[in-house]
């Protein structure tokens, strides 16, 4: 017993090892086999589809633009572009407080001797090392940029003359990924990270106190008037429940003008080794069908709570949920129902895997539980050694579009990078239309700044990116206003009139005297009393 632990740990350590991970959420790895990253296609999710251009000076100018990679985290400009003059912080920016009277090219200096800040809008380029990517950016966020650009500091290996231009005894083997480190929540600029040689020339060009521009473009093919987008992700996956759960009335919003297709991401056994030479299962509960079909353990315990297999089996049965109830719209309002309820009942260790839990989700959203069970069997099953139909066309499809990253979000073919929101994912697809098609939802929701009330009214109430009013709140504003201030002021000329008057008592009470027509002395006050209508100058 012990040696078959001991069998299951390592097994469990080597799928680990053999991964890329997305720190996306704090202490939650999404990993991704490295063999499956030895057969990605060119035209991957992890293959750069937006653009990085030298415009000023002429002589940094390239036709194809500058290799480099995206950022994991952040809200880029689908469809858009930012291009500002670029500054060098001179600095990691690791410190919170960013001194932006530093870095290059020089400025003029102020009445107080100190050098001007860096001037806003601009486009920071900072050097890697020191602390996380997410906090780089960060600081460079709160300090003003529009957007980052982080010089790598060492040359890749399979550069051979970067390593022999700097003489470096270290190089890296691979690429470096700019992912989250479960905190970049709140970033909402975009950042690319440039290679050493490229970055060295460019922090030259600004030490030499030359303004140089830089363009961050992000194009999206507009084929026609429909937009087709995907969601790659496992139902074990943390990162993407946020939008799996608010995303539905988006999609009935955009109807038959968008048409979306949710993608199960499952690792190849037999390419992990996770099929002896027999025909045995190696990988034990990690996959199913003998080893065929695997997923990484959500809780990373192979003995108790959800399992690899288990993970397995929700992404099949939500495939077949697709084939029956989403794919001929490609909307799936019912698709959505199951993974909300799902995520509401049986998202836990002690109801992930009981196919009752499972049945309360298809009654909850409508589904003909029967239909969903002969799909399942019908495709293959999930028992002994045999081929699934469709989670080898998953498998298949995953390797033609290269998805090394999750969760990623496709629109047009494109991977989109950032943060995985409900916001930014319809903005990517409203700029997906071609030139004039757009569907009125996008004209009326994409800049409102109550995004949620407006997709589901279909009508903007605070136009304006948040910070907007409705006319009639406006107007009702203005009328509280104008009548506090006319009672105020009312209340000030009564309270003044009241005063005035007593200062009046006060002198006649203290110099005036008065004798009465009978010659008895009056009570000084009377004339007060009368309102003062008798005049004081008395001849």
């Amino acid at each position: 017993k012990v040696e078959q632990k001991t069998i299951k740990n390592n097994i469990t350590l080597s799928l680990y090892n053999y991964s890329v991970t997305s720190t996306m959420t704090p202490f939650r790895s999404i990993s991704l086999t490295a063999l499956l990253l030895g057969t990605a296609a060119a035209d991957s999710a992890d293959s750069v589809s937006s653009r990085l251009q030298v415009h000023v000076p002429q002589t940094l100018f390239r036709p194809e633009g500058y290799d480099h990679r995206e950022a994991l985290f952040g809200v880029p400009p689908y469809g858009g572009s930012i291009a500002q003059s670029v500054y060098y912080a001179d600095s990691d920016l690791c410190d919170p407080t960013v001194d932006t009277r530093k870095g290059y090219p020089i400025r003029a200096k102020d009445n107080n001797g100190k050098m001007e800040p860096w001037p806003t809008p601009y486009i920071l380029m900072v050097d890697r090392g020191g602390c996380s990517f997410v906090q780089k950016v960060r600081n460079a966020q709160r300090s003003g940029a529009a957007g980052v650009v982080i010089a790598d500091n060492t040359c890749l290996c399979s550069d051979k003359d970067c390593v022999s231009a700097n003489g470096q005894d270290v190089c890296q083997p691979a690429e470096p990924i700019m992912a989250d480190d479960g905190s970049g929540g709140d970033i909402s600029i975009p950042s690319f990270l440039m290679f050493k040689v490229d970055a060295d020339e460019i922090k030259a060009e600004l030490r030499a106190n030359h303004m140089v521009q830089i363009e961050m473009q992000w194009a999206l093919p507009k084929p026609d008037d429909r937009v087709e987008y995907d969601l790659w992700t496992t139902p074990s996956d943390v990162v993407s429940k946020d939008f799996q759960k608010k995303f539905k009335p988006v999609a009935q919003a955009l109807g038959d003008r968008a048409y979306f297709t949710p993608h199960m991401y499952i690792y190849d056994g037999i390419k992990s080794n996770c099929q002896g030479f027999d025909g045995e299962n190696m990988c034990f509960n990690l996959c199913t069908n003998n080893g065929r079909y695997c997923a990484t353990d959500p809780d990373n315990d192979l003995d108790h709570g959800i399992s690899g297999a288990d993970v397995v089996k929700e992404s099949l049965r939500r495939i077949c949920i697709w084939k029956h109830y989403g794919e001929q719209d490609g909307v799936g309002t019912q698709w959505w129902d199951y993974v909300q309820a799902f995520m509401e009942r049986c998202d836990n260790p002690d109801y992930f895997m009981n196919d009752d839990c499972a049945g309360d989700c298809y009654k909850h959203a409508n589904i003909n539980q029967d239909i969903i069970d002969r799909c399942m069997r019908d495709s293959g099953g999930l028992e002994k050694d045999t081929p699934n139909t469709f989670l080898d066309l998953e498998m298949q499809a995953q390797v033609s579009r290269g998805v090394v990253i999750l969760p990623t979000a496709f629109v047009n073919t494109v991977a989109l990078r950032g943060g995985l929101s409900t916001a930014t994912v319809f903005t990517a697809i409203c700029n997906g239309y071609l030139d004039g098609t757009e569907p009125k939802i996008c004209a009326e929701c994409e800049s409102c700044g109550d995004f949620d009330e407006c997709i589901a009214n279909k009508k903007c109430k605070s136009k304006g990116g948040g910070g907007g009013v409705s006319t009639h709140t406006f107007m009702s504003s203005i009328l509280f206003i104008c009548i506090a201030f006319g009672g105020a002021a009312f209340y000030h000329y009564r309270k003044t009139r009241e005063e005035m008057r007593e200062q009046v008592r006060g002198i006649l009470a203290e110099y005036m005297p008065l004798e009465g027509e009978d010659g008895a002395v009056g009570s000084p006050m009377d004339f007060a009393r009368r309102g003062g209508s008798e005049n004081l100058m008395m001849s």
